[in-house]
C-alpha cells in the first residue's frame, strides 16, 4: 500500500520532465506544436563576367612547302662536251653568274673560217663597187656621145652609120652598168650573209658558258663533266627563283570566300620552327572531288630553316579585333537562335545574343549583352529561365 501511494505521488513530477523533453511543448489543447518551416536549398551555379577581349579570326590551313617559281636552266648549244661545272646544289647564284662551260673548239675553227669568208665578202664589195664606178663613167661617156652624133646627123655633117653606131656604144655601157650595179648587190647580200654566220657563230661561243638566267638558289643538277649537252634531255640546274618559297595549302571550302590576298599569315613546320608570311594567291577551283580550296602563302623573314617539300601549318588572320566575349561554352543554340543563361540578383534570364568572331575557347558577342554581366559558364547546366541560383565565379588561374 506504500508502495503504490509514492509512484502516484512521482506521477506529476514525470509529468512535468516529458514536458520540457518534447519540441515546443503542448498546446492548450494539449498537442505539441509544429516546427516551422526549412528554406528550399539554393543551387550553387558557376559564372564568369563578360569581358573585352583581344580578338583574332583565323583560319587554319595545312599543306606543303613549295618554291613560287622554279628555273630549269637547259644548255642552248647541243652536242658540246661539258667541260667544266661552277655551281653545286644549295649555291644562292646571281643573275648572268657562270653555271658551266661546254667546250668551244669546234666553234672556235668555224669562227675562223667565217672570218675569212667575211673578209672575202668585204674585198667583193669593194670590186663590186670599183666595177660599178667605172661602168659608171663608161655610161656616160657613151650617152654624151651619143648625143653629139644624133645632133651632127641633124646638121648634115654625120652619116646614119655613125649616129647607129653612137646608139649601140650607149646602149652596151648602160647595160654594163645595170650588171655592174646588179653584182654589187650581190656582193653586198654575200657579204651580210657572211656577217650573220660569223655573229651566230659568236653568239654560240658565249652560250657554251651555260648561265643562270635570274638569281636564284639551285636545288638539283643533273650536268656531269664529259657528258655532252642536250637541250631534249633533263635540265642541267633547277632554281628557286630568289630563293621564295611559298606554302601551297588545303582549306575548306566554306573558308575559301574569306581568303584573299594580302591576309597575314603565321606558319610552323616541324621541328617547331616558324616564319611568318601572306596570302599571295587564292586560287579560284574548288576540287570537285575533295572538296578544298586552295591558298598559297608567299613566306616572308628568314626561311632559312624552311625546306622545299616540307609539311607546314598556318593561321591566316582574317579579322583582328577588340570586343565583348563569354566562353563558347556558355552559349547554347537552339530554334530562337543562339542565346546565354544571363544572372541578375540571383535570378537566372534566358537572353539571345548575337555572335561574331570565335576565338579558340571564347566567342564574341556583338549584341545582347554588355561588359561585365554575369552568365551561367555551362549552358547545358540544369537552370531553367527564372530560375533561383547561388552565383559563384571560378578561381583564377595561377602558376
Amino acid at each position: 500500500m506504500s508502495r503504490n501511494f509514492k509512484t502516484i505521488a512521482a506521477l506529476p513530477g514525470l509529468l512535468a520532465l516529458a514536458l520540457t523533453l518534447v519540441p515546443g511543448g503542448l498546446s492548450a489543447a494539449g498537442a505539441a506544436e509544429p516546427a516551422p518551416p526549412r528554406e528550399a536549398a539554393v543551387p550553387t551555379i558557376t559564372v564568369v563576367q563578360v569581358a573585352t577581349r583581344h580578338l583574332r579570326d583565323v583560319v587554319r590551313v595545312s599543306g606543303l612547302v613549295q618554291p613560287q617559281e622554279t628555273v630549269l636552266v637547259q644548255p642552248e648549244v647541243d652536242g658540246q662536251v661539258i667541260e667544266a661545272l661552277r655551281a653545286e646544289v644549295g649555291d644562292v647564284v646571281a643573275a648572268g653568274a657562270v653555271l658551266a662551260e661546254l667546250s668551244d673548239r669546234t666553234l672556235m675553227l668555224q669562227k675562223g673560217q667565217l672570218v675569212a669568208a667575211t673578209a672575202a665578202a668585204r674585198a667583193a664589195v669593194a670590186q663590186a663597187e670599183a666595177q660599178v664606178l667605172e661602168a659608171q663613167a663608161a655610161a656616160d661617156e657613151a650617152l654624151r656621145v651619143n648625143e653629139r652624133t644624133r645632133a651632127l646627123k641633124a646638121q648634115g655633117t654625120a652619116s646614119q652609120a655613125q649616129a647607129d653606131q653612137a646608139q649601140a656604144a650607149a646602149t652596151a655601157a648602160t647595160s654594163r652598168l645595170s650588171a655592174a650595179t646588179q653584182g654589187q648587190a650581190a656582193a653586198a647580200a654575200q657579204l651580210t650573209q657572211a656577217e650573220a654566220q660569223l655573229a651566230n657563230v659568236e653568239l654560240q661561243l658565249q652560250r657554251t658558258r651555260v648561265t643562270a638566267p635570274v638569281a636564284g638558289r639551285i636545288v638539283a643538277r643533273n650536268a656531269t663533266l664529259g657528258a655532252i649537252a642536250s637541250g631534249a634531255g633533263q635540265p642541267m640546274f633547277t632554281l628557286i627563283r630568289d630563293d621564295r618559297l611559298e606554302l601551297r595549302a588545303d582549306v575548306a571550302e566554306a573558308d575559301v570566300a574569306r581568303l584573299e590576298p594580302g591576309q597575314p599569315a603565321n606558319l610552323r613546320v616541324v621541328g617547331g620552327a616558324s616564319v611568318s608570311g601572306q596570302v599571295r594567291l587564292v586560287e579560284p577551283g574548288i576540287d570537285a572531288a575533295t572538296r578544298l580550296g586552295r591558298v598559297r602563302i608567299g613566306l616572308d623573314g628568314d626561311t632559312s630553316a624552311i625546306r622545299d617539300g616540307m609539311f607546314a601549318e598556318a593561321e591566316i588572320v582574317v579579322t583582328e579585333r577588340d570586343g565583348l566575349s563569354v566562353p563558347v561554352t556558355a552559349v547554347a543554340d537552339g530554334t530562337e537562335g543562339r542565346t546565354v543563361m544571363k544572372v541578375v540578383d540571383g535570378v537566372v534570364t534566358r537572353v539571345p545574343v548575337r555572335t561574331g568572331i570565335r576565338d579558340g575557347d571564347v566567342i564574341e558577342v556583338l549584341e545582347g549583352l554588355i561588359e561585365r554581366d554575369l552568365i551561367v559558364l555551362k549552358a547545358g547546366a540544369f537552370v531553367r529561365d527564372g530560375d533561383h541560383v547561388r552565383p559563384v565565379q571560378p578561381a583564377p588561374v595561377t602558376n
